[in-house]
């Protein structure tokens, strides 16, 4: 798995957090910051999570829309397009991608359930913006996860704690509410979610890392990272989701 990920499409799109941290002119001349831009992404991956859980589709579907909605920004304006409906198409296309098919009649029905006054989306805009979607991902729709890594880890080290195991699981979910992703390589991420669980459960696995040969800086480097975000995620308000979608002309 580890092979095909460096021969994989996946790896030759993997950017610099510089080149994913850009604000394209139409958002920037709408007043779109980037603490703007990044708090939709999350809040839109937010979206992403809920819906799958009343439509009941694996985790994996639901990391792969996240990844494609992520992808589309690298390329795509938010005021062209509307990120409540490249979410919703991510994940309709991410089911047919990861053979989990959703019906797009049933994403429309729970998303007006979920979000009465904010969705109006119809099939025909979610079919719509999927061909836009694909032409935005350049058809690229192969996505690797740190999921397989994390299982083959967590058994290599026999790490028989369940609770960090699922602290470690729960941490690796919640990489996608960032761009990890769409920049570091999955096994590392994987490792730097084991880590973090690591020392938050006191197991000293240091040998078992050294054993791995990996450069642990870069591993800690991303624990930090993952971290920091659970810093700031403290500071996340509903006004300041309110104001960013405001300067988009969008109610979130």
């Amino acid at each position: 798995m580890a092979a095909n990920f460096w021969n994989s499409s996946h790896y030759k799109q993997l950017l610099d957090q510089e080149e994913v941290d850009v604000v394209h002119d139409l958002d920037k001349e709408r007043g779109i910051s980037i603490d703007d831009f990044k708090l939709i992404k999350f809040h839109m991956s937010n979206h992403i999570m809920k819906l799958a859980q009343h439509i009941k589709v694996r985790q994996r579907v639901v990391a792969t829309a996240i990844t494609y909605m992520r992808r589309v920004y690298i390329r795509k304006s938010m005021v062209e397009f509307d990120p409540r409906l490249v979410a919703l198409t991510c994940l309709y296309l991410a089911s047919k991608a990861e053979e989990s098919i959703v019906q797009a009649r049933n994403l429309v029905f729970y998303i007006k359930r979920l979000y009465p006054d904010e969705y109006k989306y119809e099939i025909k805009d979610i079919l719509g913006m999927e061909m836009k979607v694909l032409e935005a991902l350049d058809y690229y729709l192969v996505v690797f996860h740190p999921y397989m890594s994390l299982s083959k880890y967590l058994q290599d080290a026999a790490i028989n704690d369940v609770n960090m195991n699922q602290i470690t699981w729960g941490i690796v979910n919640d990489t996608y509410k960032m761009d990890l992703i769409l920049v570091h390589p999955p096994y590392r991420i994987a490792l730097a979610c084991i880590y973090i669980a690591s020392v938050h459960r006191e197991k000293d696995i240091t040998a078992w890392y050294e054993d791995l040969h990996e450069d642990m800086n870069l591993v800690k480097n991303i624990a930090m990272e993952i971290l920091d975000f659970y810093e700031n995620y403290r500071t996340i308000t509903e006004e300041k989701v309110n104001s960013a979608f405001s300067k988009l002309a969008l109610k979130p």
